[in-house]
């Protein structure tokens, strides 16, 4: 199926004005006694509430709080209130606010909206989960929007799309500085530049850079349609994060653990997540009941218990020998990807889901869990290709490694690969149909999930990056071809797509689980096409895709 669309204006996707536009350093041109400046959200629905997100400045633009008022109803009209409440929108909390809006009734589509100084908000939809038995429940499973990479076309196909529930694992936002990691079209041509210009490091750049991005029509359009459920990746905070460093960042930018700390605030400020108990910020990992149907097991695999990266000249050269590196470095059984913490939680949210007879274990994660191998690019297709200065090297230095056998990504779960067969052992033990959704990469991915013996543990669907280029840009090789070629070096890999954006339509029942990749036609032109890629599905018991 194709679907046609064209951006529409603010106005017409959520209601408000670009004069309420309104970031640090960003003047309000449009006078009122309150001004809600970035749209609404909610999100972390449970089967009775529900939290319900937006920012509001003061008309003045020096109180330290502003009063508001939060109303539920069962239609935009407001005739009837099923919850209300008041709160407040700090300055010290960047004039965001957040509730948890209770007493609601199961599987229930509400209207929400807020009111501040006489002024109303934009109304958003959300919906609570449900109990019970369940037929079906649809998911929208996102990841990866960077904004000076183009536009966000495929919120706005989220945003028309019936599902219940928007699924975004990770690099929601990007912290690099003007000019990098951009799409020069998008910049040049369409004013796609980030703000601060400078890399965020601290909790106002951080606060700026999530206020820029809430300023995408698609994107608030997204948030006002349906409610969320998110997870970090590394770019909230800075490129190939863990527990203790990043890639993205040294000496020279302050202290890690403090920017870490003005991220994590930042995030729950203007996130629709539900934040911990007395204010805990470090914690996301959670899980969510949808009736008998399944249980979402939101992890985190990016910051509370991973262990540094390795890197493959580093390690081999430090080894000795590729033999020694993948024996005592990657194959290390103490190297941990969850931590011991999440690890134990995990264990006892897979036992209460089996105890309870849920059918489906879906885990939401941000990283690849199947095992993605180096392939081997023939030489003489290799001599053809226009490599950029930053792929050259770094292909060049894989397909030294291809014969061996090894992971292509050890960001991902295939550089813990002890890590994983801990996980695995646990899904095998106590879980009656395990599935892994993931981002990061940017691509479409569909694999069966196979332990060190080879026995069948579940299945895992990737999702390709709303706007954030792919394995294309990197070995710009036919994508049938590169499909192929990844098939043949990954038997666990059923299906791929490295080439295009766009977001996975995921459905339950209780006889499957089938996705489907959306795909855009392009990220850097206004008008935009929508087609379905290839539907799979896993059957309840079996542990398999099937296309």
């Amino acid at each position: 199926m194709t679907t046609t669309l064209r951006r529409r204006s603010f106005i017409q996707a959520t209601g408000a004005s670009l004069g309420a536009l309104s970031l640090r350093g960003f003047a309000i041109d449009k006078p009122a006694a309150a001004h809600f400046t970035h749209g609404i959200a909610s999100g972390d629905p449970l089967a009775d509430r529900v939290i319900l997100w937006t920012r509001v400045l003061p008309g003045s633009g020096n109180a330290d709080s502003v009063p508001c008022t939060w109303q539920v109803g069962t239609d935009g009209s407001f005739d009837t209130i099923v919850a209300n409440g008041e709160a407040a929108a700090r300055a010290d909390r960047d004039y965001t606010v957040k509730v948890d809006a209770a007493g609601l009734k199961p599987d229930t589509c509400y209207c929400y909206r807020f009111i501040a100084n006489g002024v109303t908000s934009p109304v958003g939809c959300t919906r609570t989960l449900p109990v019970g038995a369940v037929s079906e429940f649809k998911m929208a499973v996102a990841s990866c929007s960077n904004y000076p990479q183009g536009f966000f076309h495929a919120y706005r196909d989220i945003a028309d799309s019936d599902v219940d529930v928007v699924l975004h694992l990770g690099d929601y936002l990007y912290e690099y500085p003007l000019g990098y990691y951009a799409n020069p079209v998008a910049e040049n041509q369409f004013g796609r530049n980030v703000e601060p210009e400078h890399e965020i490091l601290v909790l106002e750049d951080y606060r700026m850079r999530h206020g820029l991005y809430r300023t995408d029509p698609d994107l608030l359009a997204a948030h006002a349609a349906h409610p969320w459920i998110t997870v970090w990746d590394d770019h909230e905070m800075m490129n190939n994060t863990w527990r203790a460093g990043a890639e993205n960042h040294d000496e020279g930018e302050g202290d890690f653990f403090e920017r870490i700390h003005a991220a994590r605030q930042a995030y729950h400020e203007w996130m629709p997540i539900r934040t911990g108990d007395e204010g805990d910020q470090g914690v996301i990992y959670r899980a969510f009941q949808i009736g008998h149907l399944a249980d979402l097991l939101m992890l985190d695999t990016r910051l509370v218990g991973r262990d540094e990266q390795l890197d493959y000249a580093k390690g081999i050269e430090q080894a000795g020998s590729i033999e020694a590196f993948i024996k005592n470095d990657l194959y290390n059984p103490k190297r941990q990807m969850l931590g011991e913490e999440q690890e134990a939680w995990l264990q006892q949210a897979l036992q209460r889901s089996k105890a309870r007879g849920a059918t489906w274990q879906v885990l939401g994660q941000q990283v690849l869990m199947g095992k993605l191998n180096i392939p081997v690019i023939p030489p003489e297709e290799l001599a053809k290709l226009e490599l950029s200065e930053y792929a050259r090297p770094r292909v060049a230095q894989t397909q030294q490694l291809a014969p061996y056998g090894l992971p292509s990504n050890l960001d991902a779960w295939d550089g813990y690969p002890a890590a994983r067969e801990r996980l695995f052992a646990m899904l095998t033990a106590h879980a009656t149909n395990p599935i892994s959704l993931a981002g990061d990469t940017h691509n479409g991915w569909a694999f069966n999930l196979t332990n060190q013996r080879g026995e069948a543990v579940g299945v895992e669907w990737g999702t390709p990056g709303i706007s954030s280029p792919g394995l294309e840009s990197y070995v710009p090789l036919p994508p049938e071809q590169m499909q192929a070629l990844l098939t043949g070096a990954s038997p666990e890999l059923v299906a791929c797509d490295t080439s295009q954006r766009g977001w996975t339509q995921f459905t339950l029942t209780p006889e499957a689980a089938t996705a489907q990749w959306r795909f855009l036609s392009s990220v850097v032109e206004p008008v935009f096409t929508t087609q379905s890629g290839p539907e799979l599905t896993a059957s309840e018991g079996h542990r398999r895709l099937k296309a």
